[in-house]
C-alpha cells in the first residue's frame, strides 16, 4: 500500500508539472503583450517596458516558469522597491482584470461551484444507478428496452436546450420556481436548494443517461461471473446476490468515471454556470476568456487538473473496498 501511494503521489507531481509547464508556454507563447494587458489601454510604451521589468517578462522563459511554480508553493514578491507587490501563497499572479489575486478569485467562486457539482453529482448518480440496475435486471423486457431508448434520447440533448426548456417551462410558464441565483447555504439551506434545483437537473441529466447504460453493461457482466453462480447455488437470496456479489464489484467502472467527472465539474461546469448566471469557476472561467485574462485562466486550469488528478487517487483507493478482486500493488 505505501508503496502504491508513493507511486500514484510521485506520478500526480509529474502530472501537474506538465500541465504546468504546457499551460505556461501557452501562455506566454501568445502574441499578445502581458504587460500591456496588465497596464492597460491608456499605457504609455515607457509604462510597458517599465511594467514587464517588474513582471520579470525580460527573464529567460525558465528562469520566469522557475519563479511561477515556486510562487504557488512559497509564495513570491512581484516588482522591486515601492512597486513591489507580495503575493501569498498559492500564488497564481493578479488578475489583469480586476488586480486581484487569482486565488483569491478562485476561492470566492468555489463554493457555487461545489455546490452545482457536488448537487448534480447525487441526483445524477441515485437516477444512473437506480435505471442502469432496473435495466439490467429486467434485461430484454420492455423496461429494458424503455431506460436504453430514454438514455439514448436524454445523451443526445445538448445541455444549453435542456436548460432553456426547464427555464421556459418551470419558470416562465408554470411559475413554480424562481430564476436560479446562487445563495450559500449557510444563508438559506432551503433557498439553497430551490435556486439549485434546475442547475443540478440541467447537469444530472446527461450524466444520468451515460450513468444508466454504464451501470447495466457492468451489472450484465458481473452477474455471468462464476463466483455469482456459486451464490446462487448455495441458495442464497437473490436480493443478496445482487447487492453483496452482483452490485458492488459492476461499481468498479462506475466509480472510476464518477473520479474524473467530479474533479472536472468541481473546478466548473462552464456551460451550466453560464446559462444560470451561477457565480461559479466555470462561470469566471467563461468571463476570463473572453477578456484575455490570462493568469486568471492559468490558475483555473491547475485547479481543475489538480481536481481530476487527485479525484482519481481517490478512486483507486477505494477500488479494494468496492471489487474483492482489485489488488493494491
Amino acid at each position: 500500500m505505501t508503496g502504491f501511494l508513493l507511486r500514484r503521489l510521485l506520478g500526480i507531481a509529474g502530472t501537474l508539472l506538465v500541465i504546468c509547464a504546457l499551460t505556461f508556454a501557452v501562455f506566454y507563447l501568445l502574441p499578445s503583450d502581458p504587460a500591456a494587458q496588465f497596464c492597460g489601454k491608456d499605457c504609455s510604451a515607457d509604462r510597458i517596458v517599465m511594467v514587464r521589468q517588474q513582471m520579470g517578462l525580460d527573464d529567460p522563459l525558465i528562469v520566469q516558469f522557475g519563479r511561477y511554480v515556486l510562487g504557488i508553493f512559497a509564495g513570491q514578491t512581484l516588482g522591486s522597491g515601492q512597486y513591489a507587490v507580495h503575493c501569498g501563497f498559492p500564488c497564481f499572479g493578479y488578475s489583469f482584470q480586476s488586480g486581484q489575486p487569482v486565488w483569491d478569485l478562485m476561492l470566492d467562486r468555489l463554493p457555487a461551484s461545489a455546490s452545482l457539482a457536488l448537487g448534480a453529482a447525487v441526483l445524477w448518480l441515485l437516477l444512473g444507478l437506480s435505471a442502469g440496475l432496473l435495466s439490467a435486471l429486467r434485461r430484454n423486457t420492455w423496461v429494458d428496452r424503455t431506460v436504453m431508448v430514454a438514455t439514448i434520447g436524454i445523451a443526445a440533448l445538448p445541455v444549453y436546450f435542456t436548460a432553456m426548456l426547464l427555464l421556459y417551462v418551470v419558470v416562465t410558464v408554470l411559475g413554480l420556481m424562481p430564476y436560479p441565483r446562487y445563495i450559500a447555504f449557510g444563508e438559506d439551506p432551503v433557498g439553497w436548494i430551490r435556486n439549485l434545483i434546475l442547475p443540478w437537473i440541467t447537469l444530472a441529466l446527461t450524466f444520468a443517461a451515460i450513468y444508466a447504460r454504464m451501470t447495466r453493461n457492468s451489472v450484465i457482466e458481473t452477474m455471468a461471473e462464476p463466483y455469482v453462480r456459486t451464490a446462487r447455488a448455495k441458495g442464497l437470496r437473490e436480493r443478496r446476490v445482487v447487492g453483496r456479489h452482483g452490485l458492488r464489484p459492476a461499481l468498479t467502472p462506475v466509480a472510476t468515471m464518477l473520479g474524473m467527472d467530479l474533479g472536472g465539474l468541481l473546478a466548473g461546469a462552464l456551460i451550466t454556470e453560464s446559462l444560470f448566471s451561477l457565480p461559479g469557476v466555470g462561470k469566471l472561467f467563461a468571463d476570463s476568456l473572453n477578456k484575455a485574462d490570462q493568469p486568471v485562466i492559468m490558475g483555473i486550469t491547475l485547479l481543475a487538473s489538480f481536481f481530476i488528478v487527485t479525484s482519481n487517487l481517490v478512486v483507486d483507493l477505494v477500488y479494494a473496498w468496492i471489487d474483492p478482486r482489485a489488488r493494491l500493488t
